[in-house]
């Protein structure tokens, strides 16, 4: 018997593999992180070559820990940060320059070029999106424009452009599949969320060659299959991390909410089979499709939350490992009237402010790093606050409960304050690692491995639920707080 399914959870900081038995049971974790490339400010890169050598290791190393072997692995998942940009050579398979990262800034003047000429309107209602340097579409014609060659390959029709996802099926498949899924196509800027389909405008408007997109599939069936294990293993489930995550966390009847913790925050609704198109500043979305059904949802991105606390490790000093910033946090009753905007790439929803630079406010003589490790997780949770306002607006509903997942909703503290300041229950699932876990549910549902959604949502479990405990009076000062905060460091190109 076949008992295992294989997520490749390949991440903004590190590649990982994680094998699910059949009642989703992380069985195996193996992780390595791998280097962050920042050539100029805003610019941020990673080698496409050391994500598929540490994601191809970390998975043989996953399944010869339990002493497996391909026979024993029913199917292969792939979960992947979203937005980052390969554009590789056909023909040899090798990348044109590294990878430009979803967090990387570089194109921010040609998407304020772009608002200038009136194309905000047209791409919003084709692709559900805001017009910035965060999505695929501008870092593709970056590199067309700039990596000496590339813009006269691409015209031969000798280039091939894909997100993470794909670049890891091309090579698990040894240059035979070059596709993607849908989640993964609409975070492009480049496909159209009605018709499913690259959208011809769209590529014209960005001057970048259709023979270079990849195939778009649905999010659980078989694109091809990898012989990396020894015998061929069909890889059957994509879909981009934040998707993945509310599959994983069972957010299948429209209004249900997740919030994942990792490098940033990434907050989202399930909206059922039809888009809402926001008023308030968020994204438009596909969640997944499973066979003919296409499932939408909206979202709130927060550039960086996770990585606030690699900064203060690795920028400020002032922990040594990120494991040491709740107990840090901890030992201040409050945060000291400091409130960190951690803007360190721009401020995503609801702002959309890409020139915003991150600020600490309401430093005195009496700050210590207790109160900046504290703004720090509490700017994460105010980050979030305003997704959860902006998304109730748009839906009309009041947030009853927010599911979280990631490596921060580990962290007591912040949970905690996160429940205070929105005023709903905090739930926390015995299985975290719900992104690598939606990745699994996705492939083993292709093959049949689960039987269908009801079966596996019997699977999911609440750990701790957060509910709301902080005095009114003080959570009316600190959103007061904050909101002064933000409006100190948004820019005038706001």
């Amino acid at each position: 018997m076949k008992d295992y399914i294989v997520a490749l959870d390949q991440g903004t900081s590190s590649s990982r593999a994680i094998i699910f038995d059949r009642n989703g049971v992380a069985r195996a974790v193996r992780q390595k992180e791998f280097t962050q490339h920042f050539p100029q400010p805003g610019w941020v890169e990673h080698d496409p070559m050391e994500i598929w050598a540490t994601e191809s290791s970390v998975v043989t190393e996953a399944v010869s820990s339990l002493g497996l072997s391909g026979d024993d692995i029913a199917a292969i998942g792939i979960t992947n940060q979203r937005e980052t940009t390969i554009v590789w050579d056909a023909a040899t398979g090798k990348p044109v320059c590294n990878a430009i990262v979803w967090q990387d800034r570089r194109t921010s003047a040609y998407c304020d070029s772009l608002k200038a000429a009136g194309h905000t309107g047209m791409i919003r209602s084709k692709t559900g999106l805001i017009i910035d340097a965060y999505f695929s579409g501008t870092k593709i014609r970056w590199i067309l424009e700039n990596v000496p060659g590339a813009r006269e390959k691409a015209e031969r029709g000798e280039l091939r452009f894909g997100t993470v996802d794909s670049w890891l099926v091309w090579n698990l498949t040894g240059g035979r599949t070059h596709i993607t899924d849908v989640t993964n196509a609409s975070r492009t800027m480049l496909f159209n969320i009605n018709t499913l389909e690259w959208d011809d405008e769209l590529l014209s408007l960005l001057d970048i060659p259709k023979s270079m997109m990849p195939q778009v599939k649905s999010s659980s069936e078989v694109y091809g299959f990898t012989s990396l294990l020894g015998d061929a293993v069909p890889v059957s489930g994509i879909a981009g991390d934040q998707q993945a995550a509310l599959f994983g966390q069972m957010c299948t009847e429209p209004g249900a909410v997740k919030n994942t913790y990792g490098t940033g925050c990434f907050l989202l609704m399930n909206t059922g089979d039809k888009p809402i198109m926001s008023e308030n500043q968020l994204l438009t979305t596909i969640a997944w499709k499973i066979g003919d059904k296409v499932d939408y949802a909206l979202e709130g991105s927060v550039f960086v939350a996770g990585s606030v606390v690699q900064w203060l490790r690795d920028g400020l000093g002032i922990i040594k490992s990120s494991s040491e910033v709740e107990a840090l946090a901890s030992s201040v009753p409050d945060n000291g009237g400091v409130y960190f905007v951690p803007a360190l790439t721009g401020l995503g929803a609801p702002y959309w402010d890409q020139y915003a630079k991150g600020s600490i406010n309401g430093i005195t003589r009496g700050t210590t790093a207790a109160h900046i490790a504290r703004a720090a997780l509490e700017g994460i949770a105010f980050q979030t606050m305003d997704i959860v306002s902006a998304m109730e607006k748009d839906a009309g509903v009041r947030l009853g409960e927010l599911k979280v997942d990631g490596g921060a909703s580990r962290n007591n503290l912040l949970m905690q304050f996160q429940s205070d300041i929105v005023g709903a229950k905090v739930i926390r699932p015995e299985v975290t690692e719900t992104t690598a876990l939606g990745a699994a549910y996705l492939a083993g549902l292709a093959i049949g491995f689960w039987k269908d959604v009801d079966e596996i949502r019997k699977q999911w479990k609440a750990e701790r639920v957060f509910t709301p405990s902080a005095e009114d009076s003080r959570i009316e000062k600190v959103k007061d707080g904050w909101r002064q905060a933000v409006g100190r460091t948004l820019t005038d190109k706001h």
